[in-house]
C-alpha cells in the first residue's frame, strides 16, 4: 500500500480510538455516574487492531509493544464482561 493510504488508517484508527472516549464521557453524563459502557471496549478493540497494523506497517517497535499490550486488555475485558452476563443469565 502506498504511504497515503497508511496514513488514512493512521488517522482512521486514532479518530476510532479516541471516539471511546466520547462514548465512555456521554454515558456517564447521562447516568450522572463513572459509566463504561461494552461500546467503548469495542470502539478499543477496533482502534487498537487497526493502530497497531500501522504500527507494524511503520515498524515501530515502541508503539507496536504498546497497542499489542493494550488489545489483550481490552479482549481481556470484553471477555469477563460476557462472561459476567452468561453468568448471570
Amino acid at each position: 500500500m502506498t504511504d497515503k493510504i497508511w496514513i488514512g488508517i493512521g488517522l482512521f484508527a486514532q479518530a476510532l480510538f479516541s471516539a471511546r472516549f466520547l462514548v465512555q464521557w456521554l454515558a456517564s453524563e447521562r447516568a450522572k455516574k463513572s459509566v463504561m459502557p461494552i461500546l467503548f471496549w469495542y470502539f478499543s478493540i477496533g482502534g487498537s487492531t487497526l493502530l497497531l497494523a500501522y504500527a507494524i506497517h511503520r515498524r515501530d517497535p515502541v508503539f507496536i509493544l504498546g497497542q499489542s499490550f493494550g488489545l489483550v486488555i481490552y479482549l481481556r475485558n470484553l471477555y469477563l464482561i460476557k462472561k459476567e452476563k452468561r453468568n448471570l443469565a
